[in-house]
């Protein structure tokens, strides 16, 4: 079936996390992804185990399905002048380098758009491509802390505390995506590309959301709740016999619901917990009174009469139960393919789906350079002697 980006020609010039989630994204919804790798060590990721699937790294694996892979020194004239050509036939390109280091290469944006007038050119860098931080080198973990994620994570009393995967990095791939294809669109009209600056640190200062609105209406610096609401209450984790659990009673009729089920029914009329407000003020002490009931039974029990009276509810799974889950599973949330030297591997599967356009995993994430001579060769019309002197001169591996 047709799917939304065929026909379009992505550059991938991005390594580790942000930029390759950004281009498996792409990937995933029809575009062919050229992955461009420096010869011989090829993306950071590819080394950055355990655990491994046979010798190919799982965290290169999780984020690079979906591509090509071609090894390019790009510090060479050869190399260079390759890009360029892959450049005039490509409709984006993907980039984290630092901030200049392309264009003192001659072949930043300003220089790729005089040969590809059409080509969307995407940089992501940790803090943008100007300002007083622009030239300084980004990270994930910094990012969660320099806007303000760790400070709003963790328990009351305990340390700042970032997530547990590289949120800021995956959120600025999803944001660099959308841009992307905002301005495919926006081409149509114009015929014309542009220049998308995407960085970490506004991107994590964007999803601070209800967080960061509260602090901007009233000035008041936001505490941390571990797993507690703010605002809601109860609205956290609660440990039953076997597991710890999520509940969310969001509004009275919820609150009034879970009073009965869990047998407290004296609390819907006691004063201190006569509306949200109220709970919020006294939560410390309607919590322990609730778990108090809660530790009786196990999780399992406690969710199925929470959910079927329509409270918010779910256990906190471990992965094995995360991939065993019954809607991961009709959802195809687990995905195999083969791979040359790892045999089957498992991805985690597309988190959407489309009706007309599916998106799907076509390809198995790609050995270092293993496509670079059916691109050189069936693309940019290179015979067998000339790419055997770009290996014999270190352009290519």
């Amino acid at each position: 079936m047709q799917q939304p980006l065929d026909g379009v020609r992505v550059l991938d010039l991005s390594r580790v996390l942000a930029g390759p989630y950004c281009t498996m994204t792409l990937g995933d919804l029809g575009a062919d992804v050229i992955k461009v790798e420096q010869p011989g060590t090829g993306d950071d990721t590819r080394t950055w185990g355990p655990p491994w699937a046979g010798t190919e790294s799982a965290y290169f694996l999780c984020v690079n399905r979906n591509k090509r892979s071609i090894t390019l020194d790009l510090k060479s004239d050869e190399g260079r002048k390759i890009l360029q050509d892959l450049a005039r036939e490509s409709d984006i390109v993907v980039e984290n380098f630092k901030v200049g280091s392309l264009d003192r290469m001659g072949i930043g944006y300003e220089q790729m758009k005089e040969i590809n007038p059409r080509l969307i050119w995407c940089s992501i860098t940790g803090y943008g491509q100007d300002g007083p931080y622009a030239s300084r080198a980004g990270y994930d973990f910094a990012a969660q802390g320099e806007a303000g994620i760790m400070s709003i994570t963790g328990e009351i009393d305990g340390e700042p505390m970032k997530v547990g995967v590289a949120i800021v990095d995956i959120t600025t791939g999803l944001f660099a995506s959308n841009a992307i294809m905002a301005a495919l669109h926006a081409r149509h009209t114009t015929g014309k590309g542009q220049h998308i600056d995407a960085a970490l640190f506004t991107s994590a200062i964007a999803w601070l959301a209800n967080v960061g609105s509260n602090y901007l209406t009233t000035g008041d610096l936001p505490e941390r709740h571990g797993n507690a609401h703010a605002s809601i209450v109860p609205y956290q984790t609660f440990r039953a016999r076997d597991l710890w659990i999520i509940i969310g009673a969001g509004n009275e009729r919820q609150f009034h619901a879970l009073c009965r089920i869990l047998d407290l029914e004296h609390l819907i009329t006691d004063p201190r917990f006569k509306d949200n407000p109220s709970r919020v003020q006294n939560r410390e002490e309607l919590i322990p009174i609730l778990n108090s009931v809660l530790e009786t039974r196990d999780a399992d029990d406690w969710l199925e009469e929470i959910s079927a009276a329509g409270i918010p509810c779910g256990p906190i799974n471990t992965l094995d139960r995360v991939f065993e889950h019954p809607q991961a599973q009709h959802r195809n949330m687990v995905v195999e393919i083969e791979h040359p030297t790892a045999g089957t591997i498992k991805l985690a599967g597309i988190p959407f789906l489309m009706s007309e356009t599916p998106p799907s995993v076509r390809r198995y994430p790609p050995l270092l350079g293993e496509h670079t001579e059916e691109v050189l060769g069936g693309q940019l019309g290179y015979d067998a002697v000339a790419i055997q002197e770009l290996r014999q001169n270190g352009v290519i591996s």
